[in-house]
């Protein structure tokens, strides 16, 4: 008869089995719930694709057509989930190629693990064919990193990566993984991880803070709240919507906390920043308390930050201490998960009443209106605007689609004018901005979210910086709904030199090839609007369409977007022409 101890004994021996490193690698994915990753082959890590190809099964790799556009699809994937994303690269320039996705996901909170190979232990340092010093490369555009050498540590270092990536405020990890390490034998057992000694992810709530911050809400006669992605990373939309509806408190967003709240909430009152709406940007310098939640004040929301809010309150609820005081001196900082500290405040908030308050919120918005949104979505001129192309869409969609959008004019536009109902339905390059996100991003958002309808906005600038993951949406037959808004133009920049350089525009016009030629060669159906009278039953095929489909709709070659604060100025210098 087997004692207790013999069944223990076989019990262990099941879970420890000898397997190789690279084995380990997608083991320790597979139960990490990985089910699909981005990347591309190459020498250094060929051994863990071989066992990519044994686990084809269990976890789908999706072969993109450069190192970038691994890491951007990843991105798409983990914003529109909330799961990790994972991309993985061979070394040497496959590894540096992941290297602008990793600093674009780091400074938006996006939580990625990026895998490299990395050449033999022994030639390290050598200047080996494809070495490089990819953990030195990335140690200032990663939350972590680690080099491993020895198989044996392959479980656990992944088990933290995944761990530290999602955890807190979230951000990339990078783990280069020697040849010889893949090749090595080791006992492998997986468990996931929970906690690091000496790292705390979420800081512990004050409550004192708590009730300052409420005290301060509850005697403001002007609170402002400026909301960010913060809300959405946290899963704090509900907690935040009941704080806010009880407090009845004018909001905005910034670029990133867009689809936290519904965009036709009666206390949205649009964007903050550079290209935000007119009435949250000059409100910003009369509110008597401005409260931040889950946004970190960048200088593209600030503008001048001697100038700004000097007359308010501050309240910072964050979850990062780095983001107190480093930019706007606070009054009370509310350290915490924001779905717990709002939670808190609640029942110490009094329900209030800021009408003639508000009433100067709706009063501006008119003149941005009068002045500026209507001839954008309603033009009378010959030209086709961006905003009109965004407004036929919102009309098809009701505002439940997944936008995601590039970087240029085309995203303040889809930014200021598109509906979100829907959290996690606002995809974009927020603090880096990098030109040529967004295609891979709506390609990872649409395989993380296939029930949902996704559109790429993007310009005919941003569409050529990865231009070659049209293929990667051809062949995992993704139902990606591209927009291009060609104007001919590097948009964004020519703005800038028609306004401050004398309308000098230094090498910002395109002369494009055939776009509709070239997606024809993907085999997706495709469509070329130029005329008004052509455009909403473009957008309606687009949107009826099951499959990919590409729609490039030519827009008026030198239109801008307003409003606009000028680099330097106060937010209460916001230019409306």
């Amino acid at each position: 008869m087997e004692t207790n101890t013999q069944t223990k004994e076989k019990k262990v021996a099941k879970e420890i089995q000898a397997i190789s490193g690279a084995e380990a690698v997608v083991k320790s994915l597979i139960a990490e719930g990985v089910d699909l990753i981005y990347g591309y082959p190459g020498g250094a890590i060929m051994p863990v694709y071989d066992e990519f190809y044994k686990f084809q099964d269990k976890i789908q790799h999706v072969l993109t057509r450069h190192e970038q556009g691994a890491t951007h699809a990843a991105q798409g994937y983990a914003r529109a989930t909330g799961k990790v994303g994972v991309a993985i690269a061979t070394s040497g320039p496959g590894a540096t190629n992941l290297i602008t996705g990793i600093a674009d996901a780091q400074i938006d909170s996006t939580p990625l693990v990026c895998i490299t190979g990395q050449v033999a232990s022994h030639l390290l340092g050598s200047d080996a064919f494809q070495e490089t010093d990819i953990v030195g490369i990335s140690t200032p555009v990663t939350k972590w990193n680690y080099q491993i050498t020895k198989a044996s540590e392959i479980p656990t270092i992944i088990a933290k990566a995944f761990y530290i990536a999602k955890s807190g405020r979230p951000g990339p990890v990078l783990i280069d993984i020697t040849k010889d390490a893949q090749f090595e034998m080791l006992d492998f057992k997986y468990k996931k991880c929970t906690s690091i000694r000496s790292y705390f992810p979420v800081p512990k709530v004050d409550f004192n803070k708590v009730k300052d911050a409420a005290n301060l809400i509850n005697n403001a006669k002007k609170p402002m709240i400026v909301f960010g992605q913060g809300v959405i990373i946290g899963e704090a939309e509900t907690e935040f919507k009941n704080f806010i509806e009880k407090a009845n408190i004018p909001s905005a967003s910034t670029l990133l906390g867009l689809s936290a709240l519904e965009t036709e909430h009666p206390l949205h009152f649009g964007m903050v920043g550079m290209h935000g709406n007119y009435a949250p940007n000059m409100l910003t310098n009369e509110c008597d308390v401005l409260i931040a939640i889950g946004m970190r004040f960048d200088d593209r929301v600030t503008g001048d930050l001697s100038r700004y809010a000097t007359q308010a309150k501050v309240i910072h609820f964050e979850i990062d201490p780095a983001e107190i005081d480093k930019n706007v001196k606070t009054d009370v900082a509310v350290l915490g998960d924001v779905k717990e500290t709002l939670a808190q405040i609640l029942p110490l908030i009094d329900k209030n009443n800021h009408q003639q308050w508000i009433q100067k919120f709706k009063d501006l918005y008119q003149i941005e209106y009068d002045k500026i949104i209507q001839k954008d979505l309603s033009p009378t001129k010959e030209g086709l605007t961006m905003g009109e192309v965004i407004h036929q869409i919102n009309n098809v969609t009701k505002g439940d689609a997944i936008v995601v959008t590039d970087v240029g004019q085309h995203q303040m536009i889809a930014s200021r004018y598109a509906k979100f109902n829907k959290t996690r339905s606002n995809i974009t390059s927020g603090g880096l901005g990098t030109m040529g996100f967004g295609l891979p991003a709506a390609l990872g958002a649409k395989m993380g979210k296939p029930e949902k309808e996704v559109i790429a906005i993007m310009g005919d600038g941003g569409l050529q910086m990865n231009i070659q993951e049209m293929g990667t949406v051809f062949q995992t037959q993704s139902a990606v709904k591209m927009v291009i808004l060609n104007n001919e133009f590097l948009g964004m920049v020519r703005q800038w030199q028609e306004l401050f350089f004398d309308r000098r525009y230094a090498s910002t016009v395109m002369t494009n090839p055939d776009f509709i030629t070239i997606a024809k060669g993907y085999h997706f159906k495709t469509k070329l609007v130029t005329k008004r009278e052509e455009l909403a039953d473009a957008v309606a095929e687009m949107l009826a369409s099951k499959e990919s489909y590409f729609l490039e709709v030519r827009v008026e070659k030198e239109g801008n977007v307003f409003p606009m604060i000028p680099t330097g100025a106060s937010v209460s210098e916001i230019r409306l022409d």
